[in-house]
């Protein structure tokens, strides 16, 4: 693999993870079971759960391990919508398209009414829209911790206090903060919390939901009642085992990243970092770039062995602008101009520094080929 600076979308598993999970994967045995076979396996998950816990501030019964961050997010909004039975939602624009799609689901197919509270040009929830529009029939707030594609860091505590002045729960999608910053569910006051373990060097296809002693939901999957009748299915007890060593560990990469962005500044002087300066991801750096197609950048960056995004992952190949850069007032010829930079734990300055030297030359051809919809013919 070339430079690889794409790791909100996914970071390759640590060393200790991937030792854990291979070991892990020699325990036979169903979680469920009653047999010694079974307990070694209950064992391996539970101690998994508790490393889990731990690195989130809260208690291992609280912990609902899921299929992703995705999952988590579903269980959240739908259960805790089902669980109130009442009309309204609370949320910021420019969320993950997890929560966006859930979202729109539940005001589609179960008659939720949406709110959706403007951010400013950072990116940052306003806190004056917020508390008009919370009352007694408001199910539920949600908010990104951190946003994933610009990286801005929301005033969770800030929200919280807000909401808890009317009962209201609230829910934090924190895929894009786990392991980049310090989580504390227990001090947070949040009543749930998403997490997924293949952001933060941990496997594939095992996330969590956090989920406070005194909060229930509706569950999603019914089946064996395993995790307290909250998400029944046998457990995946190496993933578990995985997904807590790699929360163990805290990547803080502010250092490289201020090296990233003064570099991209220095190199392409009229390109614009998006998100908060200083409340941000310390992996994170978010780029427009004037007169560019993010696609073309990407293209040309990845020819030159550079993985980057123009993005969320997860909304890859739709040829439409960011719904996060137009939530913070850019219009969609600025938005189609951005690229996102992502470290994680294997970057180096090595990998810094290529970037840098590379991108004047790509964003000068980039330029010169302009945007897709001047292009006679050309489909957008």
């Amino acid at each position: 693999m070339g430079i690889y600076l794409d790791h909100a979308a996914t970071t390759p598993l640590t060393a200790a993870a991937l030792a854990e999970y291979t070991d892990a994967l020699r325990v036979v045995g169903n979680p469920s079971s009653i047999h010694s076979a079974g307990q070694s396996a209950r064992r391996v998950l539970e101690e998994g759960r508790e490393r889990v816990a731990r690195a989130l501030g809260c208690d291992s019964i609280e912990v609902i391990f899921t299929g992703g961050g995705t999952e988590a997010i579903n269980l959240a909004l739908k259960g805790l919508y089902w669980q109130r039975k009442r009309p309204r939602i609370v949320a910021p624009l420019g969320e993950h398209h997890a929560t966006v799609d859930t979202l729109e689901w539940l005001a589609a197919h179960e008659g939720a009414v949406i709110d959706w509270i403007p951010v400013d040009e950072h990116g940052k929830i306003s806190l004056e829209a917020l508390e008009e529009a919370l009352a007694d029939d408001v199910a539920f707030v949600t908010l990104l911790w951190a946003n994933n594609e610009i990286g801005t860091i929301q005033p969770v505590a800030e929200v919280v206090a807000h909401a808890a002045v009317h009962g209201i729960p609230v829910h934090a999608d924190a895929v894009a903060a786990c392991g980049q910053i310090p989580l504390d569910f227990a001090r947070s006051g949040l009543a749930a919390l998403s997490v997924s373990a293949h952001k933060i060097g941990g496997p594939l296809g095992i996330g969590a939901l956090v989920l406070s002693r005194g909060t229930t939901v509706e569950p999603l999957v019914h089946g064996g009642g395993q995790q307290r009748n909250v998400r029944s299915g046998t457990q995946d007890a190496p993933a578990a085992a995985a997904f807590g060593v790699a929360a163990e560990q805290l990547h803080d990469r502010r250092e490289l990243r201020d090296r990233l962005i003064e570099g991209v500044q220095r190199a392409v002087p009229d390109a614009v970092l998006r998100g908060h300066p200083v409340d941000r991801l310390p992996n994170n750096a978010h780029f427009t770039f004037p007169g560019c197609e993010g696609d073309s950048l990407l293209f040309l960056l990845d020819a030159a062995g550079i993985a980057v995004s123009t993005g969320s992952a997860c909304q890859a190949g739709v040829p439409q602008p960011s719904h996060v850069l137009l939530a913070i007032g850019l219009v969609e010829e600025e938005a189609r101009g951005a690229l996102r930079f992502t470290l994680g734990h294997d970057s180096t300055v090595e990998d810094v520094d290529a970037l840098v030297a590379v991108l004047p030359s790509v964003v000068g051809r980039a330029r010169l080929a302009g945007f897709a919809s001047r292009v006679p013919g050309a489909q957008r």
